[in-house]
């Protein structure tokens, strides 16, 4: 077999789970600065379903075969000139930045030494999958949101991959959680740390109370919850309506300027020490990773379509053999 060649999730049309398959590519070399990682394991986000489906097409292009994968656990294989942080066979996660698309859905993968970091002893690589975007959650409560002991926390999405980090963080950092999800997640929710588990499909925003931070991990219906923040509250969104983001960007942006609660938006771009906090929230107790499945490399396009599907409780993850 051609060492030069690995294993990748590939698609070379836009549509359904259907259009996934595993190729083979060339195996990238670390350039100065970066790292390669042979990859043990990632997981199924929502914003790749996105770009497979064709409706992130104005940035993805119409060039082909195009990759999946935007987190990854794994073991450094090669470092590129100048890293000295990194050994070879150190344990990592990391997720692709912003310009780097998506990728990590393969056998190895190069990414610059400050977007990953160590995992800490006695994590499971696999399990470990699931909190990379977990990073996500630290900033949008600690850093955007400024959570603090006492408040009133709503966090939407609370049984997906952020939103199951943020009810656990909520939880640590003192707030009294409030968290949106279906039925059948209400006992998982719950088990995370949530003091009350609501179901969204069957009670209107209107009806939930008010809090003093929301975190939305939807992007619809942004004026509904920002109607629910107490004075001095904040909202937090990481995430636009996909059928309509301007209206959705719009919207946060005349939030800076009519009414009381800014809604701040970011999307999550982690760096060393983004991990280093995740690692620590980890260590200390205040985090632990929620895997519901875990699928093999081949069968990346069921990952997806369960993703889909909706109903997740915390990450799919896709193993790498």
């Amino acid at each position: 077999m051609n060492d030069r060649m690995m294993k990748a999730v590939l698609y070379d049309r836009y549509g359904d789970p259907g259009v996934l398959y595993v190729g083979r590519v060339p195996r990238p070399e670390p350039a100065p600065g970066e790292v390669l990682v042979k990859v043990r394991a990632f997981s199924v986000n929502g914003s790749e379903l996105a770009a497979r489906a064709g409706r992130l097409r104005l940035f993805t292009g119409r060039k082909f075969p195009q990759r999946v994968g935007l987190d990854f656990t794994g073991e450094v294989a090669a470092l590129g000139a100048g890293v000295t942080p990194y050994a070879v066979g150190d344990r990592v996660w990391g997720v692709l930045g912003r310009t780097a698309g998506f990728g990590s859905a393969a056998e190895y993968v190069t990414v610059p030494a400050e977007r990953v970091g160590p995992v800490p002893d006695g994590l499971d690589l696999v399990d470990a999958a699931a909190l990379p975007v977990a990073t996500t959650a630290v900033t949008a409560l600690r850093d955007k949101a400024g959570l603090r002991p006492g408040e009133r926390l709503l966090v939407r999405g609370a049984a997906g991959g952020v939103g199951n980090a943020a009810v656990q963080l909520g939880r640590a950092y003192g707030a009294e959680v409030t968290a949106l999800a279906r039925a059948a997640n209400a006992d998982f929710v719950r088990g995370l740390g949530a003091y009350r588990a609501v179901d969204h499909r069957t009670v209107r925003p209107a009806d939930l109370g008010r809090f003093d931070v929301v975190l939305d991990t939807a992007g619809t219906d942004l004026r509904a919850f920002r109607r629910l923040l107490n004075p001095g509250g904040r909202m937090v969104t990481i995430a636009f309506d996909q059928k309509r983001p301007a209206v959705s960007l719009g919207y946060v942006v005349a939030s800076t300027v009519h009414g009381h609660g800014r809604v701040r938006f970011f999307s999550g771009n982690p760096l060393r020490g983004h991990f280093d906090d995740l690692a620590r929230h980890v260590v200390e107790g205040r985090l632990s990773p929620a895997v519901d499945t875990v699928f093999p490399l081949e069968e990346t396009a069921a990952a997806h379509r369960a993703l889909e599907a909706g109903g997740v409780q915390g990450k799919y993850v896709v193993k790498v053999a």
